[in-house]
């Protein structure tokens, strides 16, 4: 249950979370079903969507409010596809945006119980509802309180996965009576609520069976005042429900050696190829043709998250080095002003202020070296497919950063890319020279890109992990239903 999920919508890396693990998950033998809102942008023609409920009443406080249930599916090659249910409310969900509404809490509580309300109506009821993000985190508070005596539901067990703990859904109490929760307000603690608004993560992180974040160093991270974001007290004490789960990389939509979006195709035995998209690279982002140069690239939101406050303050002297940065995403205003302005004073700086898959392909495909000097990075997916596409990563010891990416010992030849760990411009300078320094010996930095190519990052180690949570979240449920009689 997401509020993204490829092929049909996506915004951030949610949507590819929603849209591969399902797959890994089937594969393993589970029956795994999605379901998501119907977006304006998702048409039913592009889907081949039909409709499966052609009107389904969803309980909203005082009143039901009408809803259709449509039906696409995720292809599965060789296997049954993956049904995909899509809750329909032209209300909520007839808008050009996915998100960033002043009625999100309660479009989002909306599709939420509409999933609910939708398990029966199809005769399916699951063992494991896997909520993601604050956007379905109302699911579980619900489970235990408004449905807890409803027989088709007593039994599911709810896993919450935070995929961004900055991002909590805070509202205005009116969502509590909108989601028909007042009655129950008595059982959350007070230190969740200020009694004027309503943090929906908090109750899902309160109410859910069992807790996942997208990385195990994240799931530690988390526990911590640094990196809580306000949680950090409710989430201690939780932390025997709390798992770590690294996300996969779906090798279907991110294998160099078949990937139509760039230049030229290649494998771990045909790194020399990579020379045709740097090349292609340089030329698209007006970059001086000079294949020996050092190549950055980064696909980031520009914010002080991924770290852009960091790089502000070294741009200036990294430009006068013998590299070339080449930077897609857009973000805080700030730093498209700031960036606009060097591309102006500097030609080995390319700027692409907008999003495109093709052209983050080409970036990862055509750069050296892969830069992510993230604050906080939760899981990450960049450095996953820059490995995979040969461009080895410089990033911050943080999160799903640090599970990830090893620093390099030239000397052992081991490791994976090139990490600094205090959040300070001047580590971040030393670890991109160190990078280019290593560039210089050709045979030592090929073999760096091969080991990269080659790591398994696949959805099924995780999927496997994931399943094993759903037990423990199943168990939990029947302990904490046994323990209240």
């Amino acid at each position: 249950m997401a509020a993204e999920a490829v092929p049909f919508a996506k915004v951030g890396g949610l949507a590819d979370v929603a849209g591969a693990l399902p797959k890994a998950l089937q594969r393993l033998g589970h029956d795994v079903r999605v379901v998501i809102p119907k977006y304006q942008r998702i048409q039913d023609e592009q889907f081949g969507l039909t409709t499966i409920v052609p009107r389904l009443p969803v309980p909203m406080n005082s009143h039901h409010e009408p809803s259709c249930i449509k039906q696409g599916r995720i292809p599965l090659a060789g296997e049954r596809d993956i049904p995909v249910y899509l809750v329909e409310n032209e209300r909520y969900f007839g808008r050009e945006g996915v998100y960033g509404y002043p009625d999100d809490g309660e479009r989002f509580v909306f599709f939420s119980r509409a999933a609910l309300e939708l398990l029966p109506a199809i005769g399916w009821l699951p063992d494991v509802v896997h909520c993601h993000d604050w956007h379905t985190a109302v699911v579980p508070n619900w489970l235990k309180t408004v449905y807890r005596d409803d027989a088709r539901y007593h039994h599911m067990a709810t896993l919450l996965t935070i995929h961004n703990l900055a991002y909590q859904g805070v509202f205005g109490h009116r969502v509590l009576e909108v989601a028909g929760l007042e009655p129950f307000d008595f059982l959350v603690p007070r230190q969740q609520d200020d009694g004027q608004q309503v943090d929906l993560l908090a109750r899902g992180l309160h109410f859910a069976d069992a807790i996942s974040t997208v990385s195990e160093t994240h799931a530690r991270e988390i526990l911590t005042e640094e990196f809580g974001q306000g949680m950090d007290s409710l989430l201690r004490g939780r932390q025997d429900r709390i798992f770590g789960i690294l996300n996969g990389l779906d090798e279907d939509e991110f294998d160099p050696m078949v990937d139509g979006r760039v230049a030229a195709v290649f494998g771990p035995d045909s790194t020399s190829r990579r020379a045709e998209n740097k090349l292609a690279l340089q030329r698209e982002a007006n970059l001086p043709m000079n294949p020996r140069i050092p190549l950055i690239g980064m696909v980031s939101r520009l914010s002080t998250q991924k770290g852009f406050d960091l790089l502000a303050e070294i741009l200036e002297p990294l430009l006068r080095q013998p590299v070339q940065l080449a930077i897609l995403g857009t973000g805080e205003q700030r730093f498209h002003d700031l960036l606009l302005a060097a591309q102006k004073r500097h030609p080995n700086l390319a700027v692409f202020l907008t999003f495109s898959t093709r052209l983050a392909q080409k970036i990862y495909a055509g750069s050296d070296m892969f830069l992510m000097p993230s604050r906080f990075e939760p899981c990450g997916l960049g450095q996953l497919v820059a490995m995979r596409y040969g461009s080895v990563p410089i990033v911050r010891r943080t999160g799903g950063l640090a599970d990830t990416v090893q620093d390099f010992d030239a000397s052992a030849g081991e490791g994976s890319g090139f990490v600094f760990d205090s959040y300070d411009p001047m580590e971040l300078f030393a670890a991109i020279i160190r990078a280019t320094e290593t560039y210089k010996h050709r045979d030592l930095w090929r073999r760096l890109q091969r080991h990269n190519m080659q790591r398994d990052f696949s959805w099924p180690t995780s999927a496997a992990r994931y399943a094993a949570v759903y037990e423990q979240a199943v168990a939990f449920q029947r302990a904490d239903a046994l323990r209240a009689g």
